[in-house]
């Protein structure tokens, strides 16, 4: 199966950037514009795989606090821990 990259690109761009609180559009917004185009299709994926967790837990992964559920660890979840913002 052929993915259009532009397409998910875009998707991805839209769904970090409407998250629902202005905090997490902010954060994953910005990390998001900063990394995708350097990001190959599997790790696109992976993006899009993290973009399914809830805005809390994922704001608790990036601030090294206690998670109430289990994400996954990979390449992009590991960026987006590491990932400050305010540095930008």
């Amino acid at each position: 199966m052929t993915i259009n990259i532009k397409s998910l690109k875009n998707k991805i761009i839209y769904r970090a950037n409407y998250r629902g609180t202005k905090e997490m559009d902010k954060l994953l917004g910005s990390f998001t514009k900063k990394y995708i185009d350097q990001f190959n299709e599997l790790e696109l994926k992976l993006l899009c795989d993290l973009l399914d967790y809830d805005d809390e837990n994922l704001y608790k992964l990036n601030q090294g606090q206690n998670l109430t559920i289990q994400i996954k660890l990979n390449k992009v979840s590991e960026m987006f821990k590491n990932y400050n913002y305010a540095s930008e």
